[in-house]
């Protein structure tokens, strides 16, 4: 379960907001709404790992499916560039 502290307690205790962040995300509030989530950076790194992941496998998806690929796109790009000059 995520922690929840204020904004008020998060300036307060910043240093306990970090050590907490090691046993999972801490959400801060203001105002009684959820502004901001705080990640341990294992976490944020994993989270990025598997959003790279999946961003992979919708481009080789795409390109597989007849959308061109890469290199296609920055050449058309490019004559388009061209075209218009």
């Amino acid at each position: 379960m995520n922690s929840i502290v204020t904004s008020s307690d998060a300036k307060r205790n910043f240093g306990r907001i970090l050590e907490t962040t090691m046993k999972g995300p801490v959400e801060i509030t203001k105002s009684g709404r959820r502004v901001a989530v705080i990640l341990s950076a294992e976490d944020y790194d994993n989270l990025s790992r598997l959003e790279d992941a999946y961003w992979g496998e919708r481009a080789l998806a795409a390109e597989k499916g007849g959308f061109v690929g890469p290199e296609e796109a920055m050449r058309t790009l490019t004559r388009m560039r061209h075209e218009e000059a």
